[in-house]
């Protein structure tokens, strides 16, 4: 018997849900349960400051696009092609899947593993960059950059006070871009 493999399918932008729901429900009516595993929509949180509070919003990582887990023959083919809202496979010929890599599917994986629990800012900044204080006590301060932790969403600053370069630690929402 041969194993599942992971395919990429062309969505509708925002049709990603419902196409998902529909291989689903169509492999069940088709009884089709024992060559089509997982359907997944990868996401990832996002975490933005709207008028002073901090919003937690859920993305679609790759926008357009539904990973299904399955034993390709003509009739997993025929389900994912014939379901509403599917533009067809990633790959050379869209009616033909071509099952993605291991170490493709093994990096989304580890991406949604490590981004769980932890929203990452929706505006990202670089070091060296020049940046605005716009909360706290250095509001309205200039910095740059000097270090970053994503998984702290914190960021280190060198901020000129007093004629003299300070380190101060901020979250991504108390400063902002220039």
């Amino acid at each position: 018997m041969s194993i599942m493999g992971w395919y990429a399918v062309k969505t509708h932008i925002e049709a990603e849900t419902k196409v998902k729901a529909m291989l689903l429900e169509g492999a069940k009516k088709m009884a089709l349960e024992d060559k089509v595993g997982r359907v997944m929509i990868p996401t990832e949180q996002v975490s933005e400051i709207r008028h002073g509070k901090k919003i937690i919003q859920t993305r679609k990582i790759y926008s357009g696009y539904v990973f299904i887990e399955m034993l390709v023959d003509d009739q997993t083919r025929m389900l994912v092609l014939e379901t509403q809202g599917v533009s067809g496979f990633v790959g050379t010929d869209s009616r033909t899947p071509i099952a993605m890599e291991d170490h493709e599917v093994e990096r989304i994986m580890a991406e949604l593993e490590e981004q769980q629990d932890r929203p990452k800012p929706k505006v990202l900044f670089d070091v060296g960059e020049t940046v605005k204080v716009k909360e706290g006590p250095f509001e309205n301060f200039e910095g740059v950059v000097e270090e970053i932790d994503p998984m702290k969403g914190t960021m280190k600053l060198m901020v000129l006070i007093f004629g003299r370069h300070t380190p101060v630690e901020l979250e991504y929402y108390q400063v902002e871009k220039l």
